[in-house]
């Protein structure tokens, strides 16, 4: 075969390099379009989300209105399934969901752990799939029931359910009963209050924390002895419970041990301190004490003073930065604490269902599973 020259350059090596090119972006068109055809259709979202076609058509173009189950069913499956308009079904999710004004009333807004309580109610609030929620959240300047009665009552004018942490007292009741008339759901935080009227309390089995206190109790004192709970004068059912647990865990499993009351005024930390000293320098068969309320600063603090070389068992409620150190130090022998972020993910459900369902007939109780922290495992 005779082959012609150019300039040296060999015309047919040049049409046999022409044709491996051509033959090599072939393949690679045909890929891409094969991408192109393996990408997630409307078919392939319903089936995933297990929806006709025509429902998802009305989540991604808001057509008619779809039920917000329905509608975080779709999203979730784009998401699932790499659907390439899954910010465009979160955007027309997002914008049909209702908008809900929850009101919070907590105490001692200084106390590191209201402060974090405070914190886990807005990121719950605002991490919220089925509502587009506002937290509106107050700290009662005391626990006298006429300032918890005005906080209520003018968040009940703005928001559509509330929570609060307060004593149980038959002028609240009454306020309660006036908001649920209204159709403006009240549940009960941490201590229990209102039974009957209000939609539900959400926070500790306190009975079985003070049962649990006595436990620990019993096994970590070296010797029987007197066994001596706080308790604050004031109507937190909380308080009650736990003092009732901690005394029938005694009665039934650990007769030996003489449990004492021991009454404070306010549960104050100057309160609380002045008391453990008191208690530690005049009862000499003193092997321990519960804190069933608050002012655990002021007995931490007198612990560290006085009890070097008594072996005193000291349990508390909730885990802060002052417990987490007398924890860490050996001054506490254990601290029960209650899990804020379940307990805020878990209350604003409860109260989203609240307003869109209505009043319950049954009010109830949503016990959540407290934590347990120990010296070895802070």
């Amino acid at each position: 075969m005779k082959q012609a020259f150019d300039g040296g350059i060999n015309v047919n090596a040049v049409e046999l390099l022409t044709s491996v090119i051509a033959l090599v972006s072939v393949p690679r068109m045909s890929d891409q379009n094969r991408i192109m055809a393996k990408r997630p259709t409307i078919a392939d979202l319903a089936r995933q989300a297990g929806v006709s076609v025509a429902t998802v058509d009305r989540v991604l173009h808001a057509r008619h209105p779809v039920r917000e189950v329905t509608a975080l069913r779709v999203h979730e499956a784009a998401h699932a399934i790499g659907f390439h308009e899954a910010g465009l079904v979160q955007r027309r999710r997002q914008r049909d969901l209702p908008q809900r004004r929850l009101g919070f009333i907590l105490r001692k807004p200084t106390q590191h752990f209201y402060q974090d309580f405070g914190r886990e109610i807005e990121a719950a609030v605002n991490a919220a799939q089925a509502f587009h929620g506002t937290s509106l959240i107050e700290f009662a300047p005391s626990d006298v029931p006429g300032d918890l009665i005005a906080l209520l009552q003018d968040l009940g004018g703005r928001c559509d359910a509330i929570a609060m942490v307060a004593p149980d007292h038959p002028t609240i009741t009454a306020a309660v009963e006036h908001l649920k008339a209204k159709g403006i759901p009240v549940f009960s935080l941490l201590s229990d209050f209102a039974a009957g009227v209000r939609e539900g309390y959400v926070g500790l089995n306190n009975r079985r924390v003070g049962r649990t206190a006595a436990w620990m109790f019993s096994k970590a004192a070296k010797r029987p002895g007197k066994a001596a709970v706080f308790v604050v004068s004031e109507r937190f059912q909380s308080q009650e419970l736990r003092e009732g647990g901690f005394r029938s865990y005694f009665r039934e499993n650990a007769p030996t041990f003489e449990v004492h009351d021991v009454s404070m005024e306010l549960e104050t930390p100057e309160i609380a301190y002045d008391t453990t000293l008191d208690l530690m320098q005049r009862e000499p068969e003193l092997v321990g004490f519960y804190v069933a309320g608050g002012g655990m600063e002021g007995a931490i603090l007198a612990l560290r003073e006085e009890a070097e070389d008594r072996d005193i068992v000291a349990i508390v409620n909730e885990i802060t930065p002052e417990s987490r150190a007398a924890l860490a130090d050996g001054i506490l022998t254990m601290a029960v604490a209650t899990p804020l972020r379940l307990l805020c993910q878990e209350l604003t459900t409860l109260m989203a269902r609240a307003i869109e369902t209505g009043i319950a007939e049954t009010p109830g109780q949503t016990f959540l599973p407290f934590d347990i922290y120990l010296p070895e495992n802070i």
